[in-house]
């Protein structure tokens, strides 16, 4: 498709007539007319407001091209943080590093309906020690290791983001947390 097909098109596709089209960009109703009827082109500073202003690649309102299909993928660098959203998804760290704890104690016995791990997000260390972030309840050692495993993959993968996948649901009391089965 020509520019002139591509632009009609999207204005189209956008509810935007000609003359509003043209009083955004500063220009005439005629202007916008000769550009759709490919019998003109606009200035290359109106080409990228006109790109900006219907949400498109100057890419494709020249040659039609999807410049996601067109282009190769990028492929990220690992920045060796990310960022990982909580549990209870009211946070969101930026860790460089998660560590598993496991909740068993010695006096007390634990119930089957407890969580066994608990996964936290390293975001900074200082003179003090690494500031740990609470992430998220496991219910058993291969759940916690699954999850481990995904985030340093997204990791090296250069992802910049992770949403927990293994952490168990579970119901918080007042001094208590169990399982939600």
């Amino acid at each position: 498709m020509s520019f002139g097909e591509n632009l009609r098109m999207v204005r189209k596709e956008r509810n935007i007539s000609q003359e509003d089209l043209a009083e955004l960009l500063n220009v005439s109703r005629q202007a916008v007319s000769k550009w759709e009827q490919g019998s003109g082109y606009p200035e290359m500073e109106k080409m990228i407001t006109l790109a900006k202003t219907l949400n498109v690649s100057l890419d494709f309102l020249v040659s039609g091209q999807n410049p996601e299909a067109a282009a190769p993928k990028i492929q990220r660098q690992p920045t060796g943080k990310i960022f990982i959203k909580t549990h209870d998804g009211k946070q969101l760290i930026n860790c460089y590093k998660v560590a598993s704890v496991p909740l068993f104690n010695k006096i007390f016995k634990s119930s089957p309906d407890e969580p066994k791990y608990a996964l936290f997000g390293i975001d900074s260390a200082t003179f003090w020690g690494e500031n740990k972030i609470f992430l998220g309840w496991y219910a058993d050692d291969a759940s916690v290791q699954k999850e481990i495993s995904q985030i340093l993959s997204a990791l090296e993968n250069g992802e910049t983001s992770y949403e927990l996948k293994y952490a168990a649901k579970v119901k918080e009391g007042f001094l208590s947390v169990k399982l939600d089965q």
